[in-house]
């Protein structure tokens, strides 16, 4: 899967300041000690989410970032989005029926692999910031009852 560590420093700086009980502005740099995330990556991070209207930025002395909506409307999907990261699971390149493999045609297992990436898509839509600051995350139960019944 392809997912850089953008996407998921911007989760976690996400869950943060969702978390946060202050109920006063983040700065970065907090983040960055909190997190372990580089504060200059950080800064790249949240410009892409502040223009997605993600976050609100607060300036001057105590500023700092604020959700820029209620946690239980920001899915983890939409911040991942926001920082540019598309959740890949292909190796299709950019042509309508065209694949790594065969320029032409689609591979043979491209069906599956974008089959797996709606899948995770879905799943990640579903989920809330709310959702992962309170630990209201579904498992995959579809993946563990077929486990279970196969074994």
């Amino acid at each position: 899967m392809i997912l850089t560590t953008k996407g998921r420093y911007a989760v976690m700086a996400m869950i943060d300041i969702s978390d946060d009980q202050s109920n006063r502005p983040i700065s970065l740099y907090v983040i960055s000690e909190r997190q372990n995330i580089s504060l200059s990556y950080l800064e790249q991070i949240f410009t892409r989410l502040k223009k997605s209207g993600i976050v609100n930025s607060i300036k001057g002395p105590g500023g700092g970032y604020t959700l820029g909506k209620d946690s239980k409307e920001i899915t983890i999907a939409e911040i991942i989005s926001a920082t540019g990261e598309k959740i890949k699971m292909t190796r299709c390149n950019n042509k309508k029926d065209g694949c790594i493999a065969s320029k032409k045609t689609r591979c043979k297992t491209h069906d599956l692999w974008h089959g797996l990436e709606q899948r995770i898509v879905s799943y990640l839509h579903s989920i809330s910031l709310h959702d992962v600051c309170n630990h209201n995350i579904e498992a995959f139960s579809f993946l563990t009852e077929n486990t279970i019944s196969q074994n």
